[in-house]
């Protein structure tokens, strides 16, 4: 007999029977870690405020520092273009950390899938070709990660280093290192990239393709046993088994997810430079695990929230659109995004330390 959706009331013939108090423990643990990920969460939300905060002071700095170009309304489409691309990849991520895991590999997953949807053969196919070609690839690459991680046992940090190396060499082997252009056929795709169309008025359409995918992750994630169940899991891996949770499938769907995320960048990436290489993607895992950090989710799982890793992606874009008006280069972008790491990590550690010492015993 079944329990409340998915979740086993009778557990398996072959197991032992744990203790009476221990069953109740556990019980009472798994409770706990779905109810964290459930009831936490506006204050998280509250914590994201300082997240606003932070991103009005940017404002405020891009505003004085390049008063007649950094408000400017093309400037602002750059911005959020821009994050929109990494913001997609993000959704994916805040899932598998908030799980427990992590995925290295989604920046090499999107240079892959460009590299694959734009090559002369796939074409053949059409713009559909080229879409399903590029999703593919993503929900593939994904998939591999799933089942080794939550099947093979092997921890993911390994796991999606690996792909990451297979990713990357396949996506230089089938260019040939050179950049692949879409033909004529697929001039639909084209068509969305270009400056000047928009929808709803003057919003580009790839960030209402970002917004949707904000706004179905964040049901999926609060108000969905399948989120539940990600904060369970994320929370206490061992609890969620033994109440009855399939641990080990759910993982697998949270790395499918993921990759299913890389691929719809990667069609994004495509449809903004009409052309896959294998450089793209590069430091897209940093961004995006920068960004989920920042906005507040554990790195440890089972605690985070959507908005908190959207707006920290608004933040990064942001950095980065200063930096480059202000003519800093790369390097020191990037230095910049590593302080900014450490720091909101020494700020999450400060806050767990808090937490704990507040919590009765």
């Amino acid at each position: 007999m079944n329990g409340p959706e998915g979740v086993r009331a009778d557990p398996p013939a072959d197991a032992p029977a744990p203790p009476a108090d221990e069953q109740a423990r556990v019980e009472a643990a798994a409770r706990e870690s779905t109810a964290r990920g459930r009831f936490r969460l506006p204050l998280l939300e509250v914590r994201n405020l300082g997240l606003l905060g932070v991103l009005v002071l940017l404002i405020l700095a891009g505003s004085f520092t390049k008063p007649a170009e950094f408000l400017t309304y093309d400037n602002v489409v750059v911005i959020l273009t821009l994050a929109s691309v990494s913001g997609v990849i993000t959704v994916g991520m805040t899932f598998v950390i908030i799980g427990g895991g992590i995925d290295l590999s989604v920046g090499a997953i999107v240079a892959l899938a460009t590299v694959w949807a734009t090559t002369q053969a796939t074409q053949l196919y059409g713009t559909g070709g080229v879409i399903f070609c590029a999703l593919a690839v993503g929900v593939g690459c994904g998939l591999v990660n799933g089942l080794m991680i939550a099947y093979g046992r092997i921890v993911a940090f390994i796991m999606t280093i690996a792909m990451l190396a297979s990713a990357r060499g396949l996506a230089i082997n089938i260019s040939s290192g050179h950049t692949q252009t879409l033909n004529a056929d697929n001039q639909t795709l084209v068509n969305l990239g270009y400056k000047d169309n928009f929808l709803f008025g003057r919003i580009p359409p790839l960030v209402i393709m970002f917004a949707a995918v904000v706004v179905v992750g964040w049901v999926v994630l609060n108000r969905t046993t399948f989120g539940r169940r990600t904060f369970a899991i994320g929370g206490n891996q061992e609890a969620a088994r033994l109440a009855g949770l399939n641990v080990r499938m759910h993982t697998l769907l949270l790395y499918v997810l993921s990759g299913l995320c890389c691929g719809v960048a990667s069609l994004m990436l495509i449809v903004l430079t009409a052309s896959g290489t294998s450089a793209n993607g590069n430091l897209y895992e940093l961004d995006a695990i920068a960004a989920v950090i920042i906005g507040g989710t554990l790195l440890s799982g089972g605690r985070g929230t959507l908005v908190g890793s959207v707006l920290g992606v608004l933040v990064f874009t942001t950095i980065n659109d200063i930096f480059t008006l202000n003519n800093l280069t790369t390097a020191t972008q990037q230095v910049a995004k590593g302080v900014i790491i450490v720091i909101a990590v020494l700020v999450q550690r400060l806050v767990a330390e808090r937490r704990a010492g507040a919590d009765p015993v």
